[in-house]
């Protein structure tokens, strides 16, 4: 968990990971005129990372899973979402929602991440629970 607050998840993850919900997003509303397509595809490649994580981590080799949590995603998908659905527009979800999606990735995260980082002694150090767990 303690990399999780480093600047290349931060900055290199939620371009990456605008992807799928982006495309999904485009084919559903050009098709079919829905607007939750990158609430779909996030929660699609959620289930996708916990099923990694609890056979590959944990089934193989027993790693626990909470240190290896997956990213939120969910709010950024929530707000691409509205702002088209509001919109109407893809130019203005493309401009507003990804600067929108990409900017509420570290407050989304912050939750699941901000226990462990609370001041705890080892071994005549203080540290945080994230540089504890590694």
């Amino acid at each position: 968990t303690d990399w999780k607050d480093r600047r290349l998840w931060v900055t290199v993850l939620p371009i990456v990971g605008i992807t799928f919900p982006a495309a999904v997003q485009a084919v559903l509303w050009y098709r079919y005129r829905l607007p939750f397509g990158a609430m779909l595809a996030v929660l699609g490649l959620l289930f996708g990372e916990w099923v990694n994580r609890y056979f590959n981590f944990w089934g193989w080799t027993y790693f626990p899973v909470n240190f290896v949590f997956p990213s939120q995603f969910v709010p950024g998908a929530l707000v691409l979402d509205v702002i088209l659905m509001l919109g109407n527009s893809m130019q203005l979800t493309a401009v507003i929602g990804g600067l929108a999606y990409g900017l509420l990735f570290y407050p989304g995260n912050w939750p699941v991440i901000a226990p462990l980082h609370v001041p705890v002694e080892y071994n005549g150090m203080v540290m945080t629970l994230a540089d504890l767990q590694g």
